[in-house]
C-alpha cells in the first residue's frame, strides 16, 4: 500500500508586509522560486522527475497574478515539463497544497510532488483582488445571511466573548508566542529549516523584549460602533499586540512515497497520516480548526493525548484559545517554537510554512504524531496529521 513522505520542506525568513518590510524589494514569484530551488538543493531530487508543484496564493491579482507557481518553478530553473498550479483556500491555501500532493501521491498519480506557498503583502495588499464598490460575495450570500457578514477581526472579537477569553489570557499568549521565536532562535532550531535571501536570514516580526505590560498599552484594533451595535458582547479586546502581523515570505515541502525515497536515497521527515477539511459559519468564522480537529483525529483513530505536537495557526490568540479550551490540547505542546502572531503570517505561505516548521520540530523533540490545523476566512479548516517514521 502506497504511502506519502514529506524528505525535504524549507521556507525563508518572513519578513514584515510593510514597504520598508526586509523582504518588500523581492517579487513574490522570485520569493517562492527561491524556496523551490533551496528545497531540491538540499534535497539532491532532480527537478525533472516533479511531477507538479501545487501552490497556494490567497491574493492572486497584480505581481500574484497568472498563476504564480508556474512561473516560479520556470523562475527557479525546473524544466519547462514540470507543471504548476495555485490553488485558493484562504488563509490554509498552502496546507490543501499538500493535502492535495499527498493524496494525489497515494493515489499512484504522483511519485514526487511539491507542496508550496507565497504571499507578499508589502507588494500585493490583502483585498488587492476586489476592487473597491465590489461584491464578491452576491444576491445569494446576502439572502442567506441578511444581517451581513463580518471581518475577520469581529470573528476574532466574537470568538473572545463566546468562550469568555480576556484581554490578559490573549496577551500572555501572545508573549509566549514571541518568547518561544525568540528562544527557537536563540537554540539554532530554525536553522535547518530557512533559506536565507538577499542578506535576510531571520524572521522580522519577532519581539524578543515584548511584554505584558507593552501589550496592555496597545488600543483594540477593529472597534467599530455599527458592529458593536450589532454585537453587544463583544469586548474590544482584539489588538495588533493579540493578532497576527501581515507579511511577505514562501515555503515548500517535497513529497513521494516512501519506496520513492528508498530508491533515491532520501530520507523521510514524516508520513502524512490522516487529512480533513470542515466548513463552519462563516460570521464566526474562524472555529473550523475545532471540527476539523475533531474529524481528523477520528479519521486516524486517535485521541488529542497521542498528539506530541500540535501547530495550530495563531492568526489571533483567540482562536488558537478557544481551540484549546474544547479539545482539551496541552498548550505546552502547541507552536513549541512560536506561532504566527511572533513569526508572521504571510498568507499563502502560511500553511507548508506551519509544516515545515512542524517536521523540523518532531525530528528535535522525538516526536511521533503531530497536528497541523488552521482557521481559513468564509468559515473553513484543514487538519492533518503527521507520523514520524
Amino acid at each position: 500500500m502506497r504511502d506519502a513522505v514529506i524528505v525535504e520542506a524549507v521556507r525563508t525568513p518572513i519578513g514584515k508586509g510593510k514597504p520598508n518590510g526586509f523582504l518588500a524589494h523581492v517579487h513574490p514569484v522570485e520569493l517562492l522560486a527561491h524556496t523551490l530551488r533551496s528545497l531540491v538543493e538540499r534535497s539532491g531530487v532532480d527537478p525533472a522527475l516533479i511531477d507538479d508543484v501545487i501552490g497556494g496564493t490567497v491574493d492572486q491579482v497584480g505581481e500574484q497574478a497568472m498563476n504564480t507557481t508556474r512561473y516560479a518553478a520556470l523562475s527557479a530553473g525546473f524544466p519547462e515539463t514540470v507543471p504548476a498550479t495555485t490553488v485558493d483556500r484562504q488563509c490554509g491555501s498552502s496546507q490543501q497544497a499538500v493535502h492535495f500532493a499527498a493524496q494525489g501521491v497515494l493515489s499512484g498519480a504522483y511519485d514526487i510532488v511539491v507542496a508550496c506557498g507565497v504571499e507578499s503583502m508589502s507588494r500585493v495588499p490583502m483585498w488587492s483582488n476586489v476592487p473597491p464598490g465590489k461584491d464578491p460575495f452576491g444576491p445569494g450570500i446576502a439572502a442567506r445571511y441578511p444581517d451581513g457578514l463580518v471581518p475577520q477581526g469581529i470573528s476574532a472579537e466574537l470568538i473572545a466573548a463566546k468562550w469568555s477569553l480576556t484581554r490578559e489570557q490573549m496577551d500572555a499568549f501572545a508573549v509566549t508566542s514571541h518568547h518561544r521565536a525568540a528562544t527557537a532562535w536563540e537554540q539554532g532550531l530554525f536553522d535547518a529549516e530557512v533559506a536565507p535571501l538577499d542578506g535576510v536570514s531571520r524572521d522580522e516580526s519577532v519581539r524578543p523584549g515584548t511584554t505584558p505590560e507593552i501589550l496592555a498599552g496597545l488600543k483594540p484594533a477593529y472597534h467599530d460602533p455599527v458592529f458593536a451595535e450589532r454585537f453587544p458582547q463583544i469586548e474590544w479586546n482584539i489588538t495588533a499586540g493579540n493578532a497576527s502581523p501581515i507579511n511577505d515570505g514562501a515555503s515548500a515541502v517535497l513529497i513521494t512515497s516512501s519506496e520513492t525515497a528508498a530508491r533515491l536515497g532520501l530520507r523521510p521527515l514524516a508520513r502524512l497520516h490522516s487529512f480533513a477539511v470542515t466548513g463552519s459559519d462563516p460570521v464566526l468564522m474562524l472555529t473550523g480548526v475545532i471540527p476539523a480537529t475533531d474529524k481528523v483525529l477520528r479519521r486516524a483513530n486517535l485521541s488529542i493525548d497521542d498528539i506530541d505536537l500540535f501547530e495550530v495557526n495563531e492568526a489571533f490568540a483567540s482562536v488558537v484559545l478557544a481551540w484549546r479550551q474544547e479539545t482539551g490540547a496541552d498548550l505546552a505542546k502547541v507552536n513549541v517554537h512560536g506561532g504566527a502572531i511572533a513569526l508572521g503570517h504571510p498568507l499563502g505561505a502560511s500553511g507548508t510554512r506551519l509544516t515545515t516548521t512542524l517536521v523540523h520540530a518532531m525530528r528535535e523533540r522525538g516526536a511521533r504524531y503531530a497536528l497541523q490545523t488552521m482557521c481559513e476566512a468564509g468559515g473553513l479548516a484543514n487538519a492533518m496529521i503527521l507520523e514520524v517514521i
